[in-house]
């Protein structure tokens, strides 16, 4: 039974079928994003604490994961800290959520999109 909201990572007639659900990609694509140094939020000022509380829809707005035959596609639009350098940060963006999918899911990531919505400037400072 194939659920359109689920992506298929395992399926073996002897143990059967391993499904991951969409907002679960999302996640970790979300919180690996947002644990670089650099990154305010993702886009709809998702940050990295929110994340475990917020509702799909809102995480889906800044990410979107493709899989097609078990190789995922990846594009996040993320806001950045001002000062720091945006090909460095979408750079190491790209590195983690990579690293993250690809061990946490075993899916193969065949790329990863970086988008810039917005730089942030700290008023506190």
């Amino acid at each position: 039974m194939a659920d359109k909201n689920m992506v298929t990572i395992y399926d073996d007639k002897k143990n059967g079928t391993v499904q991951i659900a969409e907002d679960v990609l999302a996640s970790i694509v979300g919180l690996a994003a947002t644990e670089i140094e650099g990154v305010a939020s993702l886009g709809g000022n998702i940050t990295n604490d929110k994340i475990g509380h917020i509702r799909r829809k809102a995480i889906l707005r800044g990410v979107k994961v493709d899989v097609l035959e078990g190789v995922a596609s990846v594009r996040i639009i993320i806001n950045m800290n001002y000062g720091f350098s945006i090909p460095d940060v979408t750079r190491q963006v790209q590195e983690r959520v990579k690293g993250a999918l690809e061990n946490m899911t075993g899916l193969e990531v065949s790329d990863v999109n970086v988008s810039v919505a917005e730089v942030v400037v700290d008023a506190s400072k």
